[in-house]
C-alpha cells in the first residue's frame, strides 16, 4: 500500500553561509583604508567620472545550495557560477540587469554500504546510483545603491534584483536488489521549472584602474519561489525507502512497501555564493552648449598646463621585501623645504599627484628608524604618467609588535607599562601600551630578553624572547601577545610550574621562572602582602599531606626572601588535601591528570585590614 506525503521534508544545512558576504565586507574595509590615505594628498588629482553605464563579467561559485522537496535522503553541492551584469548609474542610485548561470550536483545520502531486507532475509547488494547535474539560469532586473569615491577608482555596491527563472535537471535514482529483485531505495524526479519568480540581492567592492577598466569581487543571495520538482512518467515526484539502524549497524528496511510522494512541493530553492570578474564603464558625456546666434563667438580656452605629473613611493623592507605600512614620507626640495608629506597605506605605497618635476630627495621613517634616502630628477618624471621611487628599511634589528591583554580574555590592557629586560639585567627598555594595548620595541639580533607588564593591580605573564629563533632574512614584526592577571585581595591565582620531586619540598630549578615572576610582582608593588599557599592531592595521610605542604609553602616563601623580598610580607600557608578543586577525594578513583589538577602553588593578595 502507497502513502502520501505532501509535504516538504529536508534538514537544516549547518550555519556559516555568510562567509562570501564577510569577504566582501572585508575587502570594502580595504578599499576604505585605501581611500583614506589617497585623500591625504594635498591636491588630489580629477576624479574619474561616476555616472554612465556599466557592465560586469563574473565569475565564482555557487557555496551553499539549499533545495527544499519532497526528498529526504539527497543532498546538493555547490558548483560553478557564470554571470553578467550591467547598469545605469547616477550619484547614489542605479538601476541594471543580471543574468547568471548556476551549476549545482545532487548527492545521494541514503546508505548504501549495508541495508537488510527482513522480508527476504537477505542484504540488499548490486546498487546503481544515476543521477544528472541541475542548471539555474536567471534573468532579473532591479535598482541598486553605491558608493564611488571622490576619486572614482572605489566603489561599493549593493543591488536587488526581482525577475525569473529557468531550473531542469537534478534528477537522481538509487537502486539496489534484493533476492534477484531490483529495489527503488532513493529517487527524486529532479526539476523542470520553466518561469520560478526568482529575487536575488549582492554586495560587491570595485577597482577601476582608469576611467574605463576594473576588477570586483563580491557575494549573492539568490532564492527560487515555488520551484516545484518534477513530476515523472511513474506518476511521483520522489520515492524512497524508510529504514533504521538496529544494533548490529545495519540499516534495515521498517516495512516493504515502497514509500512514494505523487504531488509536486511548492518549495524554494536558495543559495549564497562567491564572485570576481571585470568590470566595465562608458562614462556619461556631457553635450556642449550651443552658443546663442546672437551672441559674439567665444574664443575657446587655451590649455597652459596639459601635463600633468605623479610620484608614487614604496616603503620596504630590504631583507624580506615586505611593504611598510604606516611609514613617514617627507619629499623635500634641493634647499630642505618639504614638498609633500604623508604616510603609506596597507600597501606600503603613498602617491603624490599633481606635483612639480624637480630633484628631490625622498625620506622615510619607520616607528622612528630612518630607511635609505631616494633621489629624483627633474627629467626622470613621466608626462601624465607616474614616477616610482622606493625607500629601503635597511635596519638589521627585529622590531617586536606585541599586545598586552587580561588573561584568558581577548581584552586589551592599556596604559600598562612594558620592561623588555635582557637575560642578564644590564640594559632595560620601558613603553607604555596604547588605547588597543599595543606596544613596540626594536629587537637587536642575538639578543635574549625577558618581557613584563607592570599595572597596579595586576600580576604579569613574563615573556621569555630569543631573537636567536628568527631569521632576519624571512622575519622583521616579531608578534607576541602578553597576558596580566587582575589581583583583586583574596583571589587564588595559580602559579604555573611549580613542581616539586617525590616526598620533596626543596625548590628545583623548573620552578624558579615562576617565582621570579612572583618576586618582579612584589618588587613592582611594595605595599602588596601576600599568602603563598601549597596544596597536595588526597593520596597519603591527611597528617601526611599537611605536614608536605606547609613544608613546600616554606619553602618558597624561603626562595622569594633570599631574592630580596622583605619576609613580613609573605604568608606562607600549606593546606594539604583540604581544597581540593575536583572530585578525587579519598577513596575515588581518579586519574594522574585529575591528580595533578589539586597539586599546587597559589598565590593571593592579602585584603589590607
Amino acid at each position: 500500500m502507497q502513502t502520501k506525503e505532501l509535504t516538504c521534508i529536508k534538514m537544516c544545512r549547518p550555519a556559516g553561509r555568510l562567509l562570501p558576504v564577510l569577504g566582501a565586507v572585508l575587502l570594502l574595509f580595504v578599499s576604505q583604508q585605501l581611500y583614506a590615505q589617497q585623500h591625504r594628498d594635498e591636491a588630489a588629482a580629477p576624479g574619474l567620472p561616476v555616472k554612465g553605464w556599466r557592465f560586469g563579467l563574473n565569475g565564482g561559485y555557487d557555496l551553499f545550495p539549499d533545495y527544499k522537496n519532497n526528498t529526504p535522503y539527497i543532498d546538493y553541492k555547490g558548483g560553478l557560477n557564470l554571470g553578467v551584469t550591467a547598469g545605469y548609474y547616477w550619484k547614489w542610485f542605479s538601476v541594471g540587469a543580471d543574468a547568471d548561470y548556476i551549476k549545482n550536483q545532487p548527492v545521494n545520502k541514503y546508505p548504501a554500504d549495508a541495508v537488510f531486507d527482513p522480508v527476504n532475509n537477505t542484504m540488499i547488494g548490486d546498487f546503481s546510483l544515476t543521477r544528472a547535474g541541475i542548471t539555474r539560469i536567471f534573468y532579473g532586473v532591479g535598482p541598486g545603491m553605491h558608493y564611488t569615491d571622490r576619486q572614482g577608482r572605489f566603489a561599493v555596491e549593493l543591488n536587488g534584483r526581482v525577475g525569473l527563472a529557468s531550473i531542469k535537471g537534478g534528477a537522481l535514482t538509487l537502486t539496489g536488489k534484493s533476492s534477484a529483485t531490483e529495489q527503488v531505495l532513493n529517487e527524486h524526479g529532479g526539476y523542470h521549472v520553466n518561469n520560478s519568480l526568482s529575487a536575488k540581492g549582492s554586495l560587491s567592492a570595485h577597482y577601476f584602474f582608469n576611467e574605463k577598466i576594473g576588477v570586483h569581487i563580491g557575494a549573492y543571495y539568490l532564492r527560487h519561489f515555488n520551484a516545484g520538482d518534477a513530476v515523472g512518467t511513474a506518476g511521483y515526484s520522489a520515492a524512497y525507502r524508510a529504514f533504521e539502524p538496529n544494533e548490529e549497524g545495519a540499516f534495515v528496511f521498517m516495512e516493504k512497501n515502497l514509500r512514494t510522494i505523487d504531488k509536486s512541493c511548492a518549495c524554494a530553492i536558495a543559495s549564497i555564493g562567491g564572485y570576481a570578474g571585470l568590470s566595465f564603464r562608458l562614462p556619461s558625456r556631457r553635450k556642449a552648449r550651443p552658443v546663442p546666434p546672437a551672441a559674439p563667438p567665444v574664443a575657446p580656452e587655451t590649455c597652459t598646463t596639459c601635463e600633468v605629473y605623479a610620484l608614487a613611493v614604496t616603503a620596504r623592507d630590504q631583507y624580506t621585501k615586505e611593504v611598510l605600512a604606516e611609514t613617514d614620507v617627507i619629499v623635500k626640495d634641493a634647499s630642505g623645504n618639504t614638498i609633500r608629506s604623508g604616510v603609506t597605506n596597507a600597501f606600503g605605497v603613498i602617491v603624490f599627484n599633481n606635483i612639480t618635476p624637480g630633484n628631490y630627495t625622498i625620506n622615510g621613517k619607520l616607528y622612528a628608524v630612518d630607511l635609505k634616502p631616494a633621489q629624483t630628477e627633474t627629467t626622470a618624471f613621466i608626462s601624465n604618467g607616474t614616477l616610482q621611487k622606493e625607500l629601503l628599511y635597511t635596519n638589521a634589528d627585529f622590531i617586536l609588535k606585541g599586545k598586552a591583554v587580561v588573561c584568558n580574555s581577548v581584552m586589551p590592557l592599556p596604559g600598562a607599562t612594558v620592561v623588555l629586560r635582557d637575560r642578564a639585567g644590564a640594559v632595560e627598555k620601558n613603553t607604555q601600551t596604547d588605547k588597543e594595548g599595543a606596544f613596540l620595541f626594536h629587537l637587536k639580533q642575538k639578543s635574549e630578553m625577558i618581557l613584563y607588564g607592570k599595572k597596579e593591580k595586576y600580576f604579569s605573564q613574563m615573556v621569555h624572547i630569543k631573537a636567536a629563533d628568527y631569521d632576519r632574512n624571512t622575519t622583521l614584526f616579531v608578534k607576541l601577545e602578553m597576558c596580566m592577571e587582575e589581583t583583586d585581595c583574596d583571589k587564588a591565582i595559580r602559579l604555573e610550574n611549580i613542581h616539586y620531586d617525590l616526598d620533596k619540598y626543596f625548590i628545583r630549578e623548573d620552578a624558579k621562572p615562576e617565582l621570579n615572576r612572583l618576586v618582579q610582582f612584589m618588587t613592582d608593588n611594595p605595599g602588596v602582602r601576600v599568602e603563598l599557599a601549597s596544596h597536595t592531592d588526597s593520596r597519603a595521610s591527611h597528617t601526611y599531606n599537611q605536614r608536605l605542604s606547609q613544608n613546600r609553602a616554606n619553602a618558597a616563601r624561603a626562595y622569594l626572601v633570599s631574592r630580596g623580598v622583605a619576609g613580613d610580607r609573605i604568608i606562607a600557608k600549606g593546606y594539604g588535601e583540604t581544597q581540593l578543586l575536583n572530585r578525587c577525594a579519598d577513596g575515588v578513583n581518579c586519574s594522574e591528570a585529575e591528580h595533578q589538577f589539586n597539586r599546587r602553588t597559589e598565590m593571593k593578595v592579602i585584603c589590607p585590614k
